[in-house]
C-alpha cells in the first residue's frame, strides 16, 4: 500500500512518498552478485532549500538558497536520515574573477530523508529511492569572523546581510573572507568551502572538513554553531593568502593547493577518530601522492599517511569500513555537468593498520615508498554503464559516500553504499538535466569483509 502526500512549505512543493513496506525486495538476480546498483533518485537543481531567509540574490544574481552541490559530502544519521553538504556555493557563473566568482553564499548542510523501498514488479532496479529535503541548517560562529571589505575588488563587504539580522557570524564561500596577516588555517577566517561531513557517535554534532584552510570543525547539529576547531599541522597551511586561487598557488612554496584541500572526511565506527584526506598533494610534496590525516577526537593528536592516486585526477571522499580500513573515492572531472564523457570514478579499499606515519616526511620521492596498498572495490562508471547509464550521464563530480541501512534481497542480507554528486548548482548543462543525484549500491560481507557500521546512539540513550 502506498500513500502520497504533497507538503507545501512556503514556496516549496515537496513530494513525500510514504511506503508502508518492509525493505525486502522480491528481486533475486543480485542475491549472489558482487557490488551492484539497486536504486537511484534525484532532486531537481532548480529548487531552493529551506533557508528562505537567505533567498535574496547573491552577488552573481543566483538565489542565495539555490538547492545544489548537495553531494559534496554525505553522512548517514540512522534510519532513512542522511546529511547532505553543499560546498562554497554557486561560483560556476562568471561575474568577478577577483574573487574567483565566489559569493557570500552562507555555508550549510541539509537533512534528507532518503526513503528506500522495494520497487514494483517489472521495474529496472529492485529498490526505489525517494529523496526528500527535511531541513536546512546554516553554519555560524559564536565569536566574530574576518570578512573581506571588497575594497579594490569592485564588491561590497563579504559579510552576509543575515549577520546583522540574526546578530551572528555566518561562514560563507567568498574567497576574500580572510585575515591576510594570518595563515590560511586561522579559525577566525569566515571563508569556508565544506567538502566532508560526518555525524558524531552521540548524534548531537557534526564534523566538517574544508578546502580553504584546510579546516576541520565540529558544529552543533541543531543550531549549526561551531563548537570546536581542530588544529592541523602547519605544513597544510599557506602563508600568503589571496582571493584568487591561482595567486595562492604561485605565491606559496608549501601548504595545500588552492581548491584542493581536505576533500574527504571519515569517522571510525566507534566515533573516536576522524580521518581526512587531501584532494591533491601539498605544494611541497608534488606528484600523485596525497596525505591522509588521522585526528584523535579526544586529544586532537594527529598522524599522517600517504596515498598514491591510480587513475583519477584527485580524491573526493574517504569512508570508514572499520577502525583501520577505508574506502577512497578517486575521480576525474568528466561526465554530466562537464559536457563530456565520464571515465574515472573508482572506489578503492585501503588499510592503515601497520602503515607508516609520514608526519615527518616531505616530498613525493620520500612519500611514495610509504603509500598504503589499495585494491579496487567499485568501478562506478562500469556498474552504472551496465544498467544503461551512458558515460555522458554519469555525474562528473561523484563526491559523497555513506553507508546506509541494510536490505534483504533473495533471502540474504545486503549492506548499502550511497553515492552522491556535486552538480555545481547548475540545473541544466548542455541541454541535459543535471540534478542532485544519489545512487545506492548493495554489497555483502564477502565483498567487504570486516565491515562495521558506525555506532550511532539514539537521543534517548543519552538521557
Amino acid at each position: 500500500m502506498t500513500c502520497t502526500t504533497i507538503i507545501t512549505r512556503g514556496s516549496h512543493n515537496v513530494l513525500l512518498l510514504v511506503t508502508l513496506l518492509s525493505l525486502v525486495s522480491p528481486f533475486t538476480g543480485l542475491a549472489d552478485a558482487a557490488v551492484d546498483l539497486i536504486a537511484s533518485g534525484s532532486i531537481s537543481g532548480t529548487y531552493e532549500d529551506f533557508a528562505i531567509e537567505t533567498a535574496a540574490p547573491l552577488e552573481n544574481g543566483i538565489p542565495g538558497n539555490r538547492l545544489g552541490g548537495m553531494g559534496s559530502g554525505l553522512a548517514y544519521a540512522g534510519g532513512n536520515t542522511f546529511l547532505a553538504l553543499p560546498d562554497r556555493g554557486p561560483n560556476a557563473k562568471a561575474y568577478n574573477s577577483a574573487v574567483d566568482d565566489t559569493t557570500s553564499y552562507i555555508a550549510r548542510f541539509h537533512t534528507l530523508n532518503l526513503s528506500l523501498a522495494p520497487s514494483d514488479a517489472g521495474s529496472p532496479l529492485p529498490f526505489t529511492l525517494t529523496p526528500m529535503l527535511v531541513n536546512t541548517t546554516l553554519l555560524s560562529s559564536k565569536t566574530p569572523l574576518v570578512y573581506g571589505t571588497g575594497a579594490g575588488l569592485g564588491l561590497g563587504s563579504g559579510a552576509p546581510a543575515l549577520n546583522a539580522v540574526d546578530h551572528t557570524h555566518y561562514f560563507t564561500g567568498r574567497s576574500d573572507n580572510f585575515d591576510p596577516a594570518e595563515s590560511s588555517t586561522n579559525p577566525a577566517n569566515a571563508r569556508l568551502d565544506p567538502e566532508g561531513i560526518r555525524v558524531s557517535s552521540h548524534g548531537r554534532s557534526v564534523f566538517i572538513s574544508d578546502e580553504y584552510g584546510p579546516y576541520v570543525y565540529e558544529f552543533d547539529r541543531e543550531s549549526g554553531r561551531r563548537i570546536r576547531a581542530f588544529t592541523l599541522p602547519g605544513k597544510f597551511a599557506v602563508s600568503r593568502l589571496s582571493s584568487v586561487g591561482a595567486e595562492e598557488i604561485s605565491g606559496n612554496t608549501s601548504g595545500r593547493v588552492a581548491n584542493k584541500g581536505m576533500e574527504g572526511l571519515a569517522i571510525t565506527p566507534d566515533g573516536r577518530r576522524l580521518v581526512g584526506i587531501m584532494q591533491n598533494a601539498l605544494i611541497q610534496d608534488g606528484g600523485p601522492t596525497v596525505r591522509i590525516v588521522s585526528i584523535d577526537i579526544g586529544s586532537g593528536r594527529t598522524r599522517e599517511y600517504a596515498y598514491t592516486l591510480t587513475t583519477g585526477s584527485g580524491v573526493s571522499e574517504i569512508l570508514a569500513v572499520n577502525d583501520h580500513q577505508f574506502l577512497v573515492d578517486e575521480r576525474d572531472g568528466k561526465g554530466l555537468g562537464d559536457g563530456s564523457n565520464a571515465k574515472v570514478k573508482q572506489i578503492f579499499l585501503i588499510d592503515l593498520q601497520g602503515a607508516t606515519d609520514v608526519s615527518g616526511v616531505t616530498g613525493e620521492a620520500n612519500l611514495a615508498p610509504h603509500a598504503v596498498a589499495k585494491t579496487l572495490f567499485l568501478d562506478v562508471v562500469a556498474v552504472l554503464g551496465a544498467h544503461g547509464i551512458t558515460t555522458n550521464k554519469v555525474p562528473a563530480k561523484i563526491e559523497g559516500l555513506a553507508f546506509g541501512q541494510d536490505v534483504v534481497m533473495g533471502g540474504g542480507v545486503k549492506h548499502t553504499l550511497y553515492i552522491a554528486n556535486d552538480n555545481d548548482y547548475n540545473a541544466v548543462v548542455g541541454g541535459l538535466d543535471n540534478p542532485n543525484a544519489w545512487f545506492v549500491f548493495a554489497f555483502d560481507d564477502t565483498d567487504l569483509p570486516g565491515f562495521v557500521p558506525q555506532q550511532l546512539k539514539h537521543e534517548h540513550e543519552d538521557r
